[in-house]
């Protein structure tokens, strides 16, 4: 219970890291974009950020797990971290020496002809994160939460002022004449000042990781990295697919659609899907403290006893999340402009998708610490033959709201094959009755809260507050969930 207890404290930490800066994000950037622009122009800021996923995950390669798996040996560590940094800066200077030299064909292709400058900016902003990974992946497993998280904050403040800057306050500044601002800001230039800011940031992130990025002098072991791509390979295959299933629906949804409908109704999905995936802030700053907390415990005695009760609380802690997001819709709806507000109804889909993703994270750590990564590929291809699927049958008929069930679909599917192959190389315990019964008082709660409701929001609010208050008392009551969570010690 002292692990759960330490990992929660860890999960904290590394919040100020991940939930803080998107926290940043969906309390000022989403409200500000969905009110500054168009359907069509926020369709362009949500399909080229689920391009950027994509492209970030073929240029890490899998690098991050495998950094923690091979510096896990003392030894070596500093040449596994020259390795992996050496690997990373040749592949991610190549990808935009790739993309310079063909950029009319790239930006033809993704269907930004008229503005190739877009795909130039993402191409620069893909690689310096991608690079970025390991000095970032050094300060995890080194427990430097806090400046990890510090720097992850400073990128987003960047992001955030540069933003405001280029489309509320330069344009204020026009409207009053000042011709001086016409040197650094064009009216015509709207949505790509979304993608400046964002490469502001990550530059200037990278410019703090200087010191860490330099902190030894290089070592490159080539047999090494022969090693660490083995192991990696899967990695970059099944984390490519994991990443289809996240964002192949707003790429699909502009095609099967077509034309400019489609690129609205790829904005108005996005907006409601940045609602939903508050979900995926917790799943986040968990996954950057488990996963090295993971590999540690991995030679205990008790480490299979350790992992089910750890899936136990954490499943705990996602549905009470996945309740506050789901019981106060008035307040969450706030994150977005009125104009996109209808495709709130892809919040609770949504969430419980990704409510599944984290248990299936949870689960994954069998094959990993098993050296059967392979696994993680075959269980991740049966979501995204999932998700392409439901996507390319029930779009045309059901629009965007089958694109939010196909999330649902693809990681209950994952959870489920996870589940009996790993109980065949890596049998845990699960509290598989303890973890079903949890899902399913909250879903039963949230019906009961939508046939509850009326007309009177405070009557609503009261009411949503008592389903809460419920669920903490059979948490606390079954399974000792806050005296365990707050339990003092190391």
């Amino acid at each position: 219970m002292n692990d759960i207890s330490k990992l929660a404290g860890q999960t904290v930490i590394y919040g100020f890291g991940t939930v803080v800066p998107r926290f940043l994000n969906y309390a000022l950037l989403t409200p500000f974009y969905t009110r500054i622009l168009g359907l069509e122009q926020y369709g362009v800021v949500t399909e080229l950020y689920a391009w950027m996923v994509l492209a970030l995950v073929i240029l890490t390669y899998g690098m991050e797990t495998t950094y923690f798996r091979f510096a896990g040996k003392k030894a070596n560590a500093e040449v596994v971290y020259g390795t992996a940094m050496i690997s990373l800066f040749t592949t991610s200077a190549m990808f935009i020496m790739a993309v310079s030299m063909f950029i009319t064909p790239i930006s033809g292709f993704l269907g930004y002809a008229e503005n190739p400058e877009y795909i130039r900016m993402f191409a620069w902003i893909v690689a310096i994160d991608a690079f970025s990974a390991i000095p970032f992946a050094w300060l995890r497993n080194n427990n430097r939460a806090a400046l990890f998280s510090a720097l992850k904050i400073i990128n987003v403040i960047v992001t955030i002022v540069l933003a405001f800057f280029f489309l509320k306050i330069a344009p204020s500044v026009a409207e009053k004449g000042n011709r001086w601002i016409y040197k650094v800001w064009s009216p015509d230039f709207q949505v790509g000042y979304v993608f400046v800011a964002n490469l502001a940031g990550s530059a200037i992130t990278l410019l703090c990781l200087t010191p860490f990025i330099f902190r030894m002098k290089p070592v490159f072991d080539r047999r090494l990295l022969r090693k660490m791509l083995a192991y990696s390979w899967p990695l970059l295959v099944g984390g490519m697919a994991g990443s289809l299933n996240e964002v192949l629906d707003k790429i699909l949804l502009r095609r099967l659609i077509g034309g400019a409908e489609g690129l609205a109704t790829v904005g108005l999905y996005g907006a409601g899907y940045k609602v939903g995936v508050l979900m995926s802030l917790f799943i986040q700053m968990y996954r950057f403290a488990a996963e090295p907390f993971f590999f540690d415990k991995a030679g205990s005695k008790d480490a299979k006893e350790t992992y089910a009760i750890t899936m136990k609380y954490f499943v705990i802690t996602a549905v009470i999340l996945f309740l506050g997001i789901n019981l106060y819709p008035e307040i969450v709806s706030i994150i977005i402009g009125e104009n996109f507000r209808e495709s709130m109804n892809v919040v609770p889909i949504i969430s419980m998708g990704y409510l599944l993703l984290g248990i299936y994270i949870n689960q994954s750590i069998w094959y990993k610490v098993d050296d059967k990564t392979i696994y993680g590929v075959w269980i991740t291809l049966v979501g995204v033959a999932v998700t392409v699927g439901v996507n390319l049958v029930f779009v045309p008929l059901y629009g965007y709201i089958a694109a939010a069930w196909a999330h649902v679909a693809c990681y209950l599917s994952m959870v489920i094959v996870s589940y009996f192959v790993g109980q065949k190389y890596y049998p845990i315990e699960y509290e598989k009755g303890r973890i079903v019964m949890y899902i399913a008082l909250a879903l039963a709660m949230l019906f009961i809260s939508m046939m509850l409701s009326g007309d009177n929001k405070i009557v609503n609010a009261v009411i949503d507050t008592m389903l809460l208050l419920v669920f903490f008392a059979v948490a606390e009551y079954r399974d000792k969930y806050f005296t365990i969570l707050f339990k003092k010690g190391s």
